[in-house]
C-alpha cells in the first residue's frame, strides 16, 4: 500500500506522545490480521503486548516501524506521520527505523562479523559514522549489556542470551528513541532469559519508550506501565497491569492468563 510520511511536527498537541496508531487493519488475502486497532504510547513508557498466538501481536509491532505495511490506519511515531497516500522513500524509511529501534525473536546478527562489528556496522551505514567512532560507541554499549569481553567473538561463540543482548546493544547504536521487542527470549532458556530481561529493566529504568510483545507475564505485570491484550485481530482488553492480572473484565483474557499462569 502507498503511504507517506512527514517530517516530525512542532506542535505541541499531544504531548510526550511517543507512538500513536489509530484504526490499524491488515489482511493477507482473505485472512484478516489486524481489524481496526488503536492505541497510544507515551514517550517514556512500557508497554506490553500479551495474548494468544495469532491475536495479531507481531505484525501490529511491526507495523509500527513499517516492516508491515497497514492496509488502512495512521502511525504517529515519534513525531513522524505515516498515512495512506504517496510512497514513503529509502530515505523517509531510513529516518523513522534509526527513530525506532526494534529487536526481534531471532538474534539476525550477522554471523561472519564480530559482536563489535555487527553493533559498529550499522552505525557506518545508516549514521555516517566514522569506524571509529562506532566501535567506540560500541563498546559503550557491550560494557552496557554486560558483554565487553565478547567483543572479538563472532555470535556462534555466544551463547542465545548473549547474542540476544548483542542485537539489544545494535539497535541501542542507533540511538532509537523508541524500542520494539518482539518475544525477545522466546527463543531462550528461561535461566538465559533473565539475561535479557535484566537489559531491558535497565533500559525501562532509564525511561526508554519500549513496547514488547512478550509471555514473560511477571515482566509485563512488574515493568510495564500499560499492559495491553489482544486477541481475534484486536485488542480487547488494556491499562493497568496488576489491576488486569488480578481482575481482568474480560472472558478472553481471563482464559488465556489461567492457561499462560497455571502452566
Amino acid at each position: 500500500m502507498a503511504m507517506t510520511l512527514s517530517p516530525p511536527a512542532d506542535s505541541k498537541l499531544v504531548p510526550r506522545l511517543g507512538i500513536k496508531l489509530d484504526n490499524i487493519s491488515k489482511r493477507y488475502g482473505d485472512h484478516v490480521v489486524l481489524d481496526d486497532v488503536s492505541l497510544n504510547v507515551e514517550s517514556g513508557t512500557v508497554t506490553a503486548l500479551i495474548g494468544p498466538s495469532g491475536a495479531g501481536k507481531s505484525t501490529f509491532l511491526r507495523c509500527i516501524n513499517l516492516l508491515e505495511r497497514p492496509d488502512a490506519g495512521t502511525i504517529r511515531v515519534a513525531g513522524h506521520t505515516i498515512e495512506p497516500g504517496k510512497t514513503v522513500n529509502a530515505r523517509d524509511l531510513a529516518a523513522l527505523r534509526s527513530t525506532v529501534g526494534m529487536v526481534f525473536q531471532s538474534f539476525n546478527l550477522f554471523p561472519h562479523m564480530t559482536a563489535l562489528r555487527n553493533i559498529s556496522f550499522p552505525q557506518q551505514r545508516v549514521l555516517g559514522r566514522t569506524r571509529e567512532e562506532a566501535d567506540e560507541r560500541s563498546m559503550q554499549l557491550l560494557e552496557r549489556v554486560g558483554l565487553k569481553e565478547k567483543a572479538g567473538q563472532h555470535p556462534g561463540r555466544c551463547s542465545g542470551g548473549q547474542q540476544q543482548r548483542i542485537a539489544i546493544a545494535r539497535a541501542l547504536a542507533l540511538d532509537p528513541s523508541i524500542m520494539l521487542f518482539d518475544e525477545p527470549t522466546s527463543a531462550l532458556d528461561p535461566e538465559v532469559g533473565l539475561e535479557v530481561l535484566s537489559v531491558m529493566r535497565e533500559l525501562a529504568a532509564d525511561g526508554m519508550t519500549m513496547v514488547v510483545v512478550t509471555h514473560e507475564m511477571q515482566f509485563a505485570r512488574d515493568v510495564s506501565d500499560t499492559l495491553v491484550v489482544m486477541a481475534d485481530c484486536k485488542i480487547i482488553e488494556q491499562g493497568d497491569p496488576r489491576a488486569i492480572m488480578s481482575d481482568p473484565q474480560e472472558a478472553r483474557t481471563r482464559r488465556f492468563l489461567r492457561a499462560v499462569l497455571e502452566r
